[in-house]
């Protein structure tokens, strides 16, 4: 399986105490390293943000305005564009390698037809187009979909999102394309405060399922069973891109669901029953420890 990743993107420092920090990039290194499947994965390096200019897609999506704050804040030395999200000198360059890595994933997937993961940092799912926040700086998930559907052979794309928290920034930014179908399972309420079962885009192309506070897997399972696979199967995506936050794990000190890293491979077997055609890519996480196991049970899954 091929992952994709950088030491770059430990570059983008938020601070000692911040809970998206590079060390969640360090600490899934080294459980995949210690894994039996060490020697089954293949490490990639994204593509260089001076090989490929990836702006034009991000300008696809975000204004031009908003763009420019995120570069002035780094190049001044790094700021906040709210309490939560953080910028530092390099996070602008290192937030466009995040998207050329979602690129790349979105490429190798079409080319092998076989599940890629892609290892980047700032995460994407809560920003909108003029606006990041919730530690998140560009909308990864949906410019690597708007990429996918200018390649060739591609016709529908579907997320899922099974962050802990709603994936405001992509729902806004795909829910008016008919080509792009939006599913998300978060904890409400919880930040940020959006993703009600009401929403169903402009095309009936989202289905938001709204988990209940202390709930565990078997929530889970029978909304996966009774509404992500029949939503997803219908909508037949030539490609699945899988927002993949970790952070509904019991652990995790941003919430109040009470799954275990075990069941991240059970989501992804019910992915790969859909398709293998799967780009993860990670976002949210930020118990150490639990968001590394969680990311090997995902590629365990893939590797069969």
């Amino acid at each position: 399986m091929l992952l994709i990743y950088s030491d770059e993107f430990l570059e983008h420092k938020t601070g000692q105490f911040h809970p998206e920090k590079p060390e969640r990039l360090t600490a899934i290194q080294n459980a995949i390293a210690a894994s039996d499947f060490a020697d089954r994965v293949e490490w990639k390096l994204p593509t260089s943000i001076a090989e490929r200019s990836v702006l034009p897609w991000v300008e696809s999506i975000h204004t031009s305005n908003y763009i420019q704050k995120v570069a002035a804040i780094a190049e001044g030395g790094g700021g906040y564009l709210d309490t939560d999200t953080a910028i530092s000198p390099r996070s602008y360059d290192v937030a466009l390698l995040a998207v050329s890595a979602w690129l790349d994933g979105v490429d190798a997937v079409l080319e092998k037809g076989k599940p890629t993961f892609v290892l980047a940092r700032p995460p994407g799912h809560h920003a909108e187009s003029n606006l990041g926040m919730g530690f998140c700086l560009f909308s990864n998930a949906a410019i690597a979909a708007h990429y996918a559907l200018k390649q060739p052979k591609v016709n529908r794309v579907a997320i899922l999102d099974w962050d802990v928290h709603h994936g405001n920034g992509t729902q806004a930014l795909v829910e008016s394309h008919s080509e792009i179908a939006y599913c998300s399972l978060h904890e409400y309420p919880c930040y940020p405060g959006t993703g009600k079962i009401t929403e169903r885009g402009f095309h009936n192309n989202v289905l938001n399922l709204p988990i209940p506070p202390n709930s565990d897997v078997q929530l889970y399972q029978q909304a996966f069973e009774r509404e992500v696979i029949p939503f997803l199967s219908k909508f037949a995506p030539d490609l699945l891109i899988v927002s993949a936050g970790y952070d509904a794990n019991a652990d995790d000190p941003l919430a109040t669901i009470n799954l275990q890293p075990r069941d991240y491979g059970l989501f992804t077997e019910y992915c790969l029953g859909i398709t293998s055609k799967i780009l993860f890519g990670l976002e949210g996480g930020y118990d150490l420890s639990a968001l590394a196991k969680s990311v090997v049970a995902t590629i365990e899954k893939c590797l069969g």
